[in-house]
């Protein structure tokens, strides 16, 4: 017997028809001899909702609330009721007790006329902690051996709310005693992504996108054998299906690729996902819960046995530059340490860095702290800031034995003033920065001349 997690996405579990198509994907797993794990996100479109209506709370706009509440509630139950023949029964009380405790969270917010990120977080968690509990009654409805679990009374985290970080042995210690013994049992436990529990006993969140983090979470507490995310397309593909004309499957890539092109603006998977795989070595499979028989992509330890150069070529759009220059770089000691210190200090991720004798280019896709750090930079050096830019990355583990690929990717794009080029110490991407509204083009022909002669892969 295989322990896998299956997780759902919003889309995924958008609404009845969509849970009942959960459903039997649930049971061809157990009948398939596995024991599953479910976790699920909030119905689609309702963290924005939430988070909407906590921003209307802090704002005083009581009517807004109120009538929000009113439609989850009834979003919720008519699901419920679509779902099952008794659905005023337990699950109709479950619903209402956690629209109550949201109630109560958002009048707070209106009083303070302040949602403070703990308030936020609560706020938040809501989807999850209803769908979770819909999904569980309706397949113990139909059969299946689900029992609801508390996504908080498992996944340990800090209290960074709004990006709470997990902490790995007490979410393995509380696995141990929520998850595991469900799973001897033969039962199904169902839990929400996205939502954690601080050691103060708040409520927290993984962040945007977290829950597909939830389940490999989940998966390293448990040894998963297999985690698989299931989501609304085929898998990984080529390029973004938005931004190129029929990109193609990747049937199997490595965790570093996978990882690297998440990263990067891959949106079938969030960025954070590999990681508890690869420290526990569990396969990843991305399915399409629609077209379950497509296939999907494997996501593995070991990169595919094939020689294709590249594997697929991701993009992150809205960028900014910043540029710090200085002569005083020039065999300064420590110029690029307070240069670093400076995001560091603001929280700011960077994402590509290019240096020279007497500057240092850099991007950022958060702009929250900008302001400040072109502050702070400007006491030592002079700076420069260009906004509304794109980061193009191609990602491939045969980068590294194929030296003629680089010069392929530049010369395809000779057309395209680049910013900035660089390649990764992995020598697994090759990254470019260029202008926002040159990305479609772009993106286009350079996958026109590296995929045109392939096949699915």
């Amino acid at each position: 017997m295989r322990t896998i997690v299956m997780k759902f996405g919003g889309t995924s579990v958008a609404d009845a028809a969509a849970i009942t198509q959960v459903m039997a994907l649930v049971r061809r797993a157990i009948d398939a001899g596995d024991a599953p794990v479910v976790v699920v996100s909030a119905m689609s479109g309702v963290t924005d909702r939430l988070l909407g209506l906590a921003e209307a709370a802090s704002r005083g706009q009581a009517d807004v609330v109120h009538d929000g509440l009113e439609e989850l509630s009834r979003r919720h139950a008519e699901t419920a009721h679509r779902l099952m023949d008794n659905a005023a029964g337990p699950i109709a009380r479950e619903i209402d007790q956690e629209i109550a405790d949201l109630r109560a969270v958002l009048q707070a917010i209106e009083v303070l006329r302040h949602a403070h990120p703990r308030a936020r977080d609560r706020v938040a968690a809501s989807g999850e902690l209803l769908n979770s509990r819909v999904v569980a009654a309706a397949m113990h409805e139909h059969g299946l051996p689900a029992e609801f679990v508390d996504a908080r009374s498992v996944l340990m985290t800090d209290t960074s709310h709004g990006q709470a970080v997990p902490l790995g042995d007490p979410t393995r210690e509380a696995a141990a005693h929520h998850v595991v013994p469900l799973v001897r049992d033969r039962r199904v436990p169902v839990l929400g992504g996205f939502v954690g529990c601080a050691p103060d006993g708040a409520t927290t969140t993984l962040g945007r996108g977290g829950s597909d983090y939830s389940a490999a979470l989940f998966g390293a507490a448990i040894d998963a054998a297999e985690i698989q995310i299931w989501t609304d397309v085929d898998g990984m593909l080529t390029a973004d299906p938005r931004v190129v004309s029929a990109p193609r499957l990747v049937r199997q890539l490595s965790f570093g690729e996978a990882s690297e092109l998440a990263y990067f603006g891959a949106k079938v998977l969030h960025p954070s996902t590999i990681l508890p795989a690869v420290t526990r070595d569990i396969p990843v499979r991305i399915l399409n819960s629609r077209r379950p028989d497509a296939g999907g992509t494997l996501i593995t330890g070991t990169p595919a046995a094939d020689d294709r150069p590249v594997t697929a070529i991701a993009c992150k759009r809205g960028v900014t530059v910043i540029d710090v220059t200085s002569t005083r770089m020039l065999m300064a000691y420590g110029f690029l340490r307070r240069v670093f210190e400076t995001f560091e200090h603001y929280r700011t991720p960077v994402d590509v860095v290019t240096t020279s004798e007497v500057s240092v280019s850099v991007t950022v896709d958060d702009r929250r702290h900008v302001p400040e750090i072109v502050a702070a930079l400007r006491e030592f050096a002079d700076v420069s800031v260009e906004e509304d830019m794109a980061i193009l990355c191609v990602v491939g583990e045969n980068l590294r034995q194929r030296s003629d690929t680089a010069s392929r990717v530049i010369g395809t794009l000779a057309a395209f003033p680049l910013r900035m080029v660089s390649q990764a110490a992995s020598r697994r991407n090759l990254t470019m920065v260029l202008a926002d509204s040159l990305v479609p083009d772009a993106m286009q022909h350079l996958h026109d001349e590296l995929f045109a002669l392939a096949g699915t892969r």
